[in-house]
């Protein structure tokens, strides 16, 4: 909410911006678990007048960015927003040269296959198939998740800029479940382990009932770019067949990884798999 509230601030500094840096600021409350919003919460979210509110939401509406639910009068994003995305989306190279291969992933595996990238300090999917079976881990692009207690957060981290792993133990590593890795002196001791052996797990960390694993994907300068990860129910997934999917996820991910442009120096980690 601080940032929030500079982030309001910055805007002021420039009238002829600020209107449309407030429309982004509105259009950002919106999150999976408030996708649904009412002028006084976002009144109190951005720290602006209720009329002041209206009038952006109502303009926002008429550009088909806001949608509202015509029996709570909530607002929420609108159709407009979501194509915008999907353009966005389009227009990636990591998104557009995963698809076949997350497909031949889940079709091998037939569990939940996940393509996803860092954001502000967050891991997000960037795509996600679902896995064919009843029985299954729910997920969709766009999902936002806490990067230190995934797999693919995992693996991102361990192969990205000291910097992020260091800013994110110094935030703070929230409790998602009791497996969760809270303490700052284990969870680098986690980041040796995941470069080591080239995956990372999430055995319940981020949820209950779920486990993960991940490998990285790598870009044309050799940085990693991306994580591809397998999630599904514990009942299904053991700590054994969850390794054994390694081969195929580790093919789809140097798949990507070379079609991203991943040159000569590139060499994917050697897989030693846990006992």
């Amino acid at each position: 909410m601080k940032e929030m509230y500079s982030s309001m601030r910055n805007t002021q500094k420039d009238g002829r911006l600020s209107s449309v840096a407030t429309a982004m600021l509105l259009l950002k409350s919106f999150t999976d678990e408030h996708n649904e919003l009412g002028i006084g919460a976002l009144s109190r979210h951005l720290g602006l007048a209720k009329s002041t509110v209206h009038r952006l939401a109502s303009t926002l509406l008429d550009a088909g960015m806001l949608d509202q639910n015509k029996e709570t009068g909530k607002y929420r994003l609108g159709l407009t927003v979501f194509e915008l995305g999907m353009l966005a989306r389009r227009k990636m190279d990591i998104y557009n040269e995963a698809k076949i291969f997350l497909r031949e992933l889940r079709e091998k595996t037939q569990e939940t296959v996940n393509l996803a990238i860092m954001r502000d300090d967050s891991l997000i999917y960037l795509n996600s198939l679902e896995s064919p079976s009843a029985i299954k881990v729910r997920s969709h692009m766009g999902l936002r998740l806490s990067a230190h207690c995934s797999a693919e957060g995992k693996v991102l981290l361990a192969f990205g800029a000291p910097d992020d792993q260091a800013r994110i133990i110094a935030q703070g590593l929230s409790r998602q479940t009791l497996n969760t890795i809270i303490d700052p002196v284990v969870f680098a001791d986690e980041m040796k382990l995941v470069e080591d052996r080239g995956y990372a797990t999430d055995y319940e960390e981020s949820e209950i009932g779920v486990r993960s694993i991940a490998v990285p994907v790598f870009s044309g300068d050799n940085d990693v770019a991306a994580a591809v990860g397998i999630s599904g129910p514990v009942q299904r997934l053991t700590k054994r067949t969850l390794t054994s999917y390694l081969p195929a996820l580790t093919r789809a991910a140097d798949a990507i990884s070379t079609k991203l442009g991943a040159g000569p120096r590139y060499a994917p980690p050697v897989l030693r798999v846990a006992k």
